[in-house]
């Protein structure tokens, strides 16, 4: 098994202070003032993507609402709303076929109760879940046979997780909900931990003046922006981010260093309300964020304002974007902002069936998309869109 090492980190605040431009200030990383207006800029998402379409099998055994949560080189595995009925439907990549549901959801050992993550592992055929209800990640093989489970300490809530190595997990632990109820004193870290035990490396921490948190509080209740990813892959290495923290950081496993890859400002301790900086994703020619107020109304369910942000390296310029589909003649902008999954895939987005036979008969699509389209009718499955990194 690997040694992954202890993680220590060191900034020089000086270098990141100081200077109000939003550009690039060295070959390292970017400035962005969370505050300032930018000028706007459309993107055709083929230029800078490669895509793929999946049209999932509405056989009746496999209807569903099509939430995806893992996909692999095969396999692409969805869910319904909410996701904690237990149930996951696996589909063929290639073809969309229907392959299986699986569900483990019950009381005994071997079970879930209130799933929240599903991590694919193909390479040894497994599938991790995420259960912080009993404090396990449950491991099965890709049919739903129970093979193990990796147990949390009590202390951990764990938040997000992801396939790291064909050995590990990495996982962001983080208390925000129960540090914003009870008042704990919490400092988040990352880990990577192993596959077959559960066996946890030392911590990687950011330092910061004081914890910071994206949950606010509405009528006595935590919200959360959906749109928070703490990691995500990027050429093989991670962007980390610590919502704390005006850094977010590139972490390099194969050198085992950290490096600055974004600033912003003005400094998160300096505002209020909050103005976050979450990335969505990165490729060779743009950094795609956005900045999220922390305000949240409970009565109209409305909140955490946001700003879709895009750095251009070429241009060496920060544009608000809007990115267009070019297989779709009418200009619905894409919404770019889906979990991050692994580092072949940028995002995925879900086309509704009755949407897409709607623009079929108007003659609005083309290539792969038109052909689907031409066989769906409005009760289908929905297809999956896949943006894919370029090799």
């Amino acid at each position: 098994m690997k040694k992954v090492k202890t993680i220590s980190v060191i900034i020089l605040l000086a270098v990141m202070t100081g200077c109000g431009r939003s550009q690039q200030l060295t070959d390292d990383f970017i400035i962005v003032d969370v505050t300032k207006s930018y000028p706007e800029k459309e993107l055709i998402l083929q230029d800078f993507l490669d895509v793929e379409y999946i049209p999932l099998d509405d056989a009746d055994e496999f209807v569903t609402h099509g939430i995806v949560m893992s996909i692999g080189k095969e396999i692409i595995v969805v869910t319904n709303i909410p996701i904690n009925n237990g149930i996951f439907f696996v589909f063929d990549r290639q073809t969309g076929k229907g392959l299986r549901k699986i569900n483990r959801k019950g009381q005994g050992a071997e079970e879930y109760i209130n799933p929240t993550k599903i991590i694919l592992d193909e390479d040894n055929d497994e599938i991790f879940i995420l259960d912080n209800s009993i404090r396990k990640i449950q491991v099965y093989d890709l049919y739903g046979n129970f093979k193990r489970s990796l147990r949390f300490s009590e202390d951990i809530r764990t938040y997000d997780v992801l396939n790291y190595d064909s050995d590990h997990l990495i996982y962001y632990d983080v208390n925000y909900i129960w540090n914003v109820l009870d008042g704990t004193n919490f400092h988040p870290s990352y880990h990577i931990i192993s596959k077959q035990n559960g066996s946890i490396t030392p911590k990687i921490q950011f330092p910061f003046e004081k914890l910071i948190t994206p949950v606010t509080v509405s009528g006595n209740l935590p919200y959360l922006p959906r749109t928070w990813y703490p990691m995500v892959p990027y050429q093989g290495n991670w962007i980390l981010m610590e919502t704390s923290s005006d850094t977010v950081y590139q972490y390099f496993p194969n050198k085992n260093t950290i490096n600055p890859i974004i600033v912003r400002t003005p400094s998160i301790h300096s505002m209020d309300p909050e103005v976050f900086l979450f990335v969505s994703f990165l490729t060779d020619s743009y950094y795609f964020v956005e900045t999220v107020k922390k305000e949240y109304d409970r009565a109209t369910q409305t909140g955490f304002p946001s700003t879709d942000l895009m750095y251009d390296k070429r241009a060496n310029m920060i544009f608000q974007y809007i990115v267009y589909n070019d297989d779709n003649a009418d200009k619905i902008p894409v919404n770019l902002k889906s979990k991050p999954l692994n580092h072949e895939i940028a995002f995925w987005h879900k086309l509704e069936a009755y949407q897409l036979v709607e623009a079929y008969e108007k003659g609005q699509l083309k290539g792969r998309l038109k052909e689907i389209a031409a066989d769906l009718d409005e009760e289908s499955n929905p297809v999956i869109m896949i943006a894919k990194h370029r090799k």
